[in-house]
């Protein structure tokens, strides 16, 4: 006999129901890591790694008006430059990427300098958008008027790493001031495109901090949006060798 779609939808409630009440009730099994843990490192039951890490979320600003107002191919060719260019210089770093999400990445860095390589990865990722992908926007589509904007938000904290989703459809979820903060740092405006918290900042190497004639390479600034925090912001950039 046939199921109604009442009978499948009964069988798809209790199954939620059950699965829920599992995931409130279980212990959570947690351990301290030492790596960027990987999917196949956890499991979907209650299983956690615990880890003291600064995550970098770089984002193409204005990204809507940009699929709005132009060809989708050269909407496309202005992600994958970017995202390239982002993920080649995170990289190059020393960081991990661990997402890509529609416009933007998000990157993991846990050395004893995660601080100052975070940092200086957003400063490249504004070099190369000025030096290299909008000059050679300019060359292909003279007429296209247009100019990438990006910004890059870092902070650090400790993290609580879990794995989401179902059999056969998960990925890992990033629990923590860090993924948080950076995430919202990158969505502010392009003015600034390498914006901090202070937690970072206060761990900058001193080359990371002022350059070689004496300048403050950052702005300390109050985050309004997140009851006035002290952040630093800049638009300072580093070559990329």
């Amino acid at each position: 006999m046939a199921r109604h779609d009442g009978d499948v939808f009964m069988g798809l409630a209790d199954d939620l129901k059950a699965q829920v009440k599992t995931i409130f009730h279980d212990k959570w099994v947690t351990r301290d890591g030492q790596s960027v843990p990987s999917s196949e490192n956890l499991k979907l039951t209650n299983d956690a790694v615990k880890l003291d890490a600064t995550v970098l979320y770089a984002d193409l600003s204005e990204s809507t008006k940009l699929v709005e107002t132009k060809k989708n191919w050269f909407a496309a060719e202005i992600y994958k430059a970017y995202l390239h260019c982002a993920a080649k210089i995170i990289s190059a770093e020393g960081g991990q990427i661990t997402a890509y999400d529609g416009d933007r990445i998000m990157a993991i860095f846990i050395d004893g300098s995660k601080n100052t390589n975070a940092s200086r990865a957003g400063f490249k990722i504004n070099f190369a958008v000025r030096e290299i992908i909008n000059p050679a926007i300019k060359n292909q589509y003279p007429k296209a008027n247009y100019q990438i904007k990006q910004s890059v938000g870092i902070d650090t904290s400790d993290l609580f790493i879990a794995r989401t989703g179902i059999r056969g459809s998960n990925d890992l979820v990033w629990v923590g001031r860090a993924a948080n903060y950076a995430a919202k740092l990158a969505a502010l405006s392009a003015d600034y495109p390498t914006r901090i918290t202070a937690d970072v900042y206060n761990m900058l190497n001193k080359s990371m901090k002022t350059s070689s004639d004496g300048r403050s390479m950052w702005q300390k600034a109050s985050w309004n949006d997140m009851n006035n925090i002290t952040i630093y912001r800049s638009n300072w950039w580093w070559s990329v060798g």
